[in-house]
Parts: C-alpha cells; sequence; structure tokens
C-alpha cells in the first residue's frame, strides 16, 4: 500500500537527516502566501557550479501556465520574495543558465515523472478542496500491480478507496478510470494532480458518490486494448467494482482526455460517464451518435483559455459533435486557466460529483465562457507587437533577427503585484512568439532575452529613455482608467525645462506639467510639486514610465486635483539637497508662475527620490509642506530636528510595496526610528506589489490629490 503522506505532494516539512544533509530550505513560504527563494553561494556551487543566473520555474506565470522567475543575487546569497499567490498546489524546479536543472534538494516532494520538480502548498478557501483531511477521515491510495498482454510485463496503477470501503460490500462500488496526460504517469494525478485531497474533501462533503478511482499508466501503444483487457480486468479482480456499464466512468486530462475520447467513439456504451479534460480531438469520420447518446448519461468536455493548446482542438471537435448529433455537455472555457495542472484540478472537482447520481445541472462552471470560434492570430510580421485582444491577451513576436537564436524568452511585470516573470516564446518559422494572459488593465513593461542577452523588442515603437531594452504597453480597463489618456485637448501639458546645474557641473533638463487652462500670468502663482525619480532613472522615467502625466490629467479632469504646477528634475547628482535648492527650483521658478511659499510646496520621490526627499526634510524642515516618500527608508536619526519637521509640514506620507519590495524591512525599520523621535507622519500599510512601478504609480494617485487641500 502507498501511504497518503508518502503521495500527498505539497506541504514543506522538514525532511529526514537520511533523505538530505541539513540545508536551509531553499523555498519557504509564509502564512500569507508569499513565498522566499534562497540559495546559498556554496549551495549554488555544490549543486549547479558557476552560474550567472539562477531562476525558479513553475506554475507561476498568467494562467497558472510554466514560468520563469528570477533570483537575485547579494552578499553571498541568492534570493528573492514572489506574492502572494493565489491558494493552491505550486510545482517547481531551479535552474542555472538556463540549462542546469536541478530539483531543490532541501524540499521532500517528488514528481515522479518530473524528477527535477518539487511542489508546495498555499491553504486557503479558494484551495479547500485541495488541503489535506484530518488524520483518519480520508481514503486510501494503494498500489495495484498487475500483467500487461500489450507490454508484456508488469505495470503498476494507483487506486483510491473511499472512506470505509468494504471489499466484501453486496453492493459493489462504481468504479472512474482516471488517465494522466502526456509525459505523465500513474502516478500523477496523485502527486501533482491532488486527486487524493480532492476525493477525500468531496466525499467528507457529500459531494461524492462512494466509489473506487483507478490511476492507470496510459503510455502504452494500444490503450483500448490495455484498458479494457488489463486494466480494468485487473480492478476487478482486487477490488469490489461494479461490472455494469451505468457504473463505470473513464476520464483524463491532455493525452489522457485523447485516449478517451478514443475509446468512447470506438466502444460507445463502454463507459456511462465520459470527461476529456484539454484532450479534444478530431472525431472519426463516422460516428455512431445514436450509440454514444443511449450509452452514455454524460459527456463532458473542459478547455482552458486560448493560452491552452487544446482551445481551439476543442472547438472543431464540438462542431464534429453537432453535426454528428452527439450529446455532450461543455464546461465553458476557463478563463483563468492554461493547460496545466490548476485547469485540471478544476476540471476534476467539477466532474466527479456528476458521476453516479443526478447532477444538478449540466451548464459550464460559473464564470466560464461560450466557446464561439477558434483562436487566430495575425499573420507572422503583419501587425504591431505586442498584438491584444479585448479579453487582455498579449502575443509579443520577434522580428526575423532572431531566427539562429536558441532561446528566446519575454520578461515582464506579470507576476502578483507586478514583479518580473519570464515567460519562454516558441520559435514560428523565423520569428518566435509568446501569447499570455490575461493580464490586469494597466501599464505593462518587458524586455526580450535573446540566448542570455536583455534585447529591445524593435517591433515595439515605444522606448524608455534610462532602460534601452524596454518596451512598454497599455491594457485599458475600469481599474487601470487613472493611468489611461484623457481625450486630446483636454489634459496638462508637459514641457522640458532647461537649467544649469552648478553641482553637476552641466546643463540639464527637466520635464514641467502644467494643469489644463495654466494661465503664466495669473494673479496668485500656482503651488509647486518636485516629483523624484529613482536610482538608476532619471526625470524622463515619471514621464514615460510612472504614466505621470495621465494621472494628473485625469485627477484633474475628475476635480481631485488643485491645479499645480509639476516639476521632475534630474536627480542623478551627489549633493542632490543643493541641486534642488540652487538649480532646479529657482529654474523652475524663473520659468513658470509657481509659488516659493513653503505651504505651497511639495516634494517626493522614489527609492533614491525617496531617500533624497527625507535629506532635504532633515537639513531643511519647513521648506517644503507636503513631503512624500514612496519605498525609501529615513536613515540616520543624527540631528533631526523633530520639532522642526512637525511645525513646518502639513503632510509627511510614506508609502512602501509588499514583502516583494527588497526596502520593505529597512521601510520598516524606519517607522519605528520617526516614532522614537516623535515624528508625525501617515503610513496606510503596504501598497502591493515589489519595487517597481506598478506600486509607485499607485503612490502618486493616491498622494497628488493630497496636495494642497
Amino acid at each position: 500500500m502507498a501511504g497518503g503522506a508518502a503521495l500527498a505532494a505539497g506541504s514543506l516539512v522538514a525532511a529526514t537527516p537520511a533523505t538530505v544533509a541539513a540545508e536551509q530550505p531553499w523555498v519557504t513560504v509564509s502564512d500569507d502566501g508569499f513565498v522566499t527563494f534562497t540559495v546559498s553561494d556554496e549551495a549554488v556551487q555544490e549543486h549547479f557550479g558557476d552560474v550567472d543566473q539562477l531562476v525558479a520555474e513553475g506554475n507561476f506565470g498568467p494562467s497558472a501556465n510554466w514560468a520563469q522567475w528570477g533570483i537575485s543575487h547579494r552578499g553571498g546569497t541568492w534570493s528573492s520574495v514572489m506574492g502572494p499567490l493565489e491558494p493552491g498546489l505550486y510545482y517547481y524546479q531551479f535552474t542555472g543558465d538556463d540549462t542546469k536543472v536541478v530539483k531543490d534538494p532541501t524540499n521532500p516532494t517528488s514528481v515522479a515523472s518530473e524528477p527535477e520538480w518539487s511542489t508546495f502548498f498555499i491553504p486557503g478557501e479558494s484551495a479547500s478542496l485541495l488541503a489535506d483531511v484530518p488524520e483518519g477521515q480520508g481514503g486510501e491510495i494503494e498500489t495495484m500491480t498487475y500483467h500487461s498482454t500489450v507490454t508484456r510485463g508488469p505495470r503498476s496503477a494507483l487506486v483510491w478507496t473511499p472512506p470505509d470501503y468494504d471489499p466484501e460490500r453486496r453492493e459493489r462500488y462504481p468504479v472512474l478510470y482516471l488517465q494522466h496526460g502526456g509525459g505523465q504517469g500513474y502516478r500523477d494525478w496523485v502527486e501533482v494532480g491532488r486527486a487524493k485531497q480532492i476525493f477525500d474533501n468531496l466525499t467528507l462533503r457529500g459531494d461524492m458518490e462512494p466509489m473506487v478511482v483507478v490511476m492507470g499508466d496510459g503510455n502504452v501503444a494500444d490503450f483500448d486494448k490495455e484498458l479494457l483487457r488489463n486494466l480494468r480486468r485487473a480492478a476487478r479482480h482486487e477490488y469490489n467494482i461494479s461490472h455494469r456499464r451505468e457504473q463505470q466512468a473513464l476520464a483524463g486530462l491532455s493525452m489522457g482526455g485523447y485516449q478517451a475520447l478514443g475509446t468512447l467513439f470506438a466502444h460507445p456504451g463502454e463507459f456511462a460517464y465520459v470527461g476529456s479534460f484539454a484532450g479534444s480531438r478530431e472525431a472519426p469520420p463516422r460516428i455512431d451518435a445514436k450509440k454514444i447518446n443511449k450509452g452514455t448519461e454524460v459527456l463532458r468536455l473542459y478547455t482552458g483559455n486560448i493560452t491552452d493548446g487544446a482551445y481551439n482542438r476543442t472547438y472543431r471537435l464540438m462542431q464534429q459533435l453537432d453535426s454528428a448529433g452527439v450529446e455532450y455537455q461543455f464546461d465553458g472555457v476557463n478563463p483563468d486557466r492554461g493547460h496545466n495542472w490548476n485547469a485540471w484540478q478544476e476540471n476534476l472537482i467539477d466532474f466527479v460529483p456528476r458521476l453516479f447520481r443526478d447532477a444538478p445541472d449540466d451548464g459550464p462552471s460559473p464564470g466560464h465562457l461560450p466557446l464561439e470560434a477558434e483562436f487566430e492570430q495575425p499573420p507572422a510580421g503583419t501587425t504591431p507587437t505586442p498584438w491584444i485582444t479585448e479579453d487582455r491577451f498579449v502575443t509579443f513576436e520577434t522580428t526575423t533577427a532572431f531566427k539562429d537564436a536558441e532561446n528566446v524568452t519575454v520578461w515582464g511585470n506579470w507576476a502578483p503585484g507586478g514583479s518580473w516573470i519570464r515567460v519562454e516564446m516558441d520559435r514560428v518559422g523565423d520569428r518566435w512568439r509568446a501569447t499570455i494572459g490575461p493580464l490586469e488593465p494597466g501599464f505593462h513593461h518587458y524586455r526580450l532575452i535573446v540566448d542570455g542577452v536583455a534585447t529591445k523588442d524593435t517591433s515595439n515603437p515605444t522606448s524608455v529613455t534610462s532602460e534601452p531594452t524596454w518596451s512598454t504597453y497599455f491594457i485599458p480597463g475600469e481599474s487601470a482608467r487613472l493611468l489611461a489618456d484623457v481625450p486630446e485637448g483636454q489634459g496638462g501639458t508637459v514641457e522640458t525645462l532647461n537649467y544649469h546645474s552648478e553641482v553637476a557641473g552641466e546643463e540639464r533638463e527637466a520635464y514641467v506639467w502644467t494643469p489644463p487652462g495654466y494661465d503664466p500670468d495669473r494673479a496668485e502663482a500656482y503651488p509647486v510639486f518636485y516629483l523624484q525619480h529613482g536610482g538608476g532613472q532619471s526625470y524622463t522615467d515619471w514621464i514615460e514610465m510612472g504614466r505621470a502625466k495621465q494621472i494628473l490629467d485625469n485627477h484633474s479632469l475628475d476635480g481631485n486635483l488643485e491645479p499645480m504646477v509639476v516639476v521632475m528634475a534630474n536627480g542623478n547628482v551627489a549633493d542632490f539637497t543643493t541641486e534642488l535648492r540652487e538649480n532646479i527650483v529657482p529654474a523652475a521658478r524663473s520659468a513658470y508662475n509657481i509659488s516659493d511659499e513653503p505651504s505651497k510646496q511639495a516634494l517626493a520621490g522614489l527609492s533614491m527620490g525617496g531617500g533624497h526627499t527625507y535629506g532635504v526634510l532633515k537639513s531643511h524642515p519647513g521648506e517644503f509642506a507636503y513631503i512624500g516618500v514612496f519605498s525609501a527608508g529615513f536613515g540616520s536619526a543624527d540631528g533631526v530636528d523633530a520639532a522642526a519637521i512637525n511645525a513646518g509640514t502639513s503632510l509627511l506620507k510614506v508609502y512602501v510595496g509588499d514583502q516583494t519590495d527588497f526596502v520593505y524591512p529597512s521601510f520598516m525599520e524606519s517607522l519605528e526610528t520617526m516614532d522614537q523621535l516623535g515624528i508625525d507622519y501617515v503610513f496606510d500599510g503596504a501598497t502591493p506589489g515589489p519595487h517597481g512601478w506598478d506600486v509607485w504609480q499607485k503612490n502618486l494617485i493616491d498622494f497628488a490629490p493630497l496636495l494642497f487641500q
């Protein structure tokens, strides 16, 4: 018997000394769904050798598809924080320099068909059916071994029996034969699919008829013969299961779904219940619809979204079934899942409660969509990239310049909160393509990685001055309304201000936003907001990446913004305080109708710019009545005049990303420092997301309307 603990992959627990050496876990999961990857230099050297890049690959991408999460190297350790992740099972491997694949040696979970994989489970209400049930309340998993006349040798299957299974029960149990996909094996439904947990939970909730589930090995040349003559015969011999047609079901994922459909077409009536989880196939020229309809209680089809390779094939199969008069059910297109275990777990959860009982309905799952046409991409080279659908799927396509490349990925801000994650591109002719989604509405940025080298997508005309390899695009939606362009002629104006920097010893530039209706001769001078960029950036970034113009324009049109002038200058200088007070501010006052009253001046910045802002606040308290700090620490408390800061500051509001923001620990320490000094400040909690533009856009959206009120 194979015990549940040995096969229920998912929990990160301490391994026994006999399993692995005592080593710091490479992966740890917090209670709130953040995952920390930590690998020491010594461990990397031992397991990978010399590498320049380390990633964790797993089902972390959009639609739970496979993606690569970069791990940063700092101070003798490779580490990064991802999340928060949705509840569920995650499978992953570590890869160095795109070729050196290693299983996490500190995680005792395993996947037989994918020896490099490990798994971890994040609990939560949405994944409650995937969680372990209390010990002793679930069914049992056993290994059944039998002789195959097809392979002419021994084969194995896993068998789940329900709680209180009685081998002598007079009424035989119904049976479900559940098949895996291509490149997988008979253990996958338990090790990755969480089948045991799903069956256990459905049973305890009363949503599943007591049945026996046989998970066989579908890697065989003649599946029908293996199933009908060998696997089914062995199961009937070993278990108290029914021979009656109406108490037999067959389902499978991908290749297994293909096999299930093939059995249905070739042997209609053998199984009263048939399910295909993203495993559609072309129907044979002649379908005996009468026999299928008479002998099949439920034929139910499933597919993921357009990133699922079965999407178009499912559509074509449905057209054939409709034409032939075959009765079937369609679960609808799962809009948030691709061709992966997350989708197939949901399929199993939907399918099993329909077996051997009257199901409440035969319609699609809540939130699933109709499948009305095949997904067709434009011919290569005929459309700008990326190509974006109305339902927020994005297709990237390279030029022919990389036709001889060996590995191309696209790396963008698609992970939770806007963190960066890489998706592999596929070679299509002499170009490379990748489709991802659905993505959240908002401003997205990305770059190509061609054989390990960061590369600009030259098919995309957008550019980022401080990041020459980046490109951008915008996905509209209500949640991103404040980042969208306003109607032409209704927004403010962005101009370039030229000024001389004595500190830098050069001519410099700044961007200046003036509000709609700005009047240079207005009797009352406008309030002014100095907005600074971060390290490695420049004055162009708040416009090119921060969507500052769109944010300010929309707030102005909504009536949320006091008419003001916003100055975005170059902070790349050794002494920013002097640069601001003696160069930037005088130049702005000379060119624009702005106030010199402290109560009408604001200063904010992100990261390095936030540090600069703190520096000005500490050295010249009261010069700027409104202070905003985005993702930066307070720094030293030496010589800080807290009373002067409080007296001269109308608002000091501080912001930081969540645990994925690498300044989060130092930021939280800064709050303690300011508390000890008695400085008044406002902090509304972490902004979901990393040390990146998705967070800083939200910070500006919140901060700007608070000024000069």
